[in-house]
């Protein structure tokens, strides 16, 4: 009866080792996220902003995910959010553009200002990588 509590576990043993997972490795994405525009020159109410962010991984990965926001630097205060399905799954990079006015109506005033890009991977936050360019609007 011995033996064949030993065989059984035996046998179990090599059942669970031989099971294990071969678990891939997690991709290294190396995301950047470069912000071209806009610059932290010196704005004016009621110009036009031009957005124009670059996102790409360096290791050559799919884009998985990205955010452009714009908020006030003092208050925090939060005008512009996009994407609103920052899912992308676009290959190696991704080009982002947009304009926007520097108006009341759209939230601004003067002070500083803070444009920031995210982007990130499969699931929320992994390998995030965030940029930021502050720049000053005055009337």
């Amino acid at each position: 009866m011995r033996i064949s509590i030993i065989h059984f576990l035996i046998l179990l043993l090599a059942l669970f080792i031989s099971c294990k997972d071969d678990v891939a490795p997690a991709p290294t994405y190396d995301y950047h996220a470069h912000i071209f525009s806009p610059d932290a020159s010196q704005k004016h109410l009621g110009d036009t902003l031009h957005i124009e962010v670059d996102f790409e991984s360096h290791t050559g990965e799919t884009v998985h995910h990205i955010n452009v926001r714009i908020f006030n630097a003092t208050t925090f205060t939060e005008v512009y959010n996009l994407l609103s399905d920052p899912h992308t799954d676009t290959p190696e990079s991704f080009e982002f553009q947009d304009d926007l006015v520097l108006s009341a109506a759209n939230g601004f005033s003067e002070g500083d200002w803070v444009i920031q890009a995210t982007v990130w991977g499969v699931t929320d936050g992994e390998q995030a990588e965030v940029s930021t360019v502050v720049f000053h609007i005055s009337n």
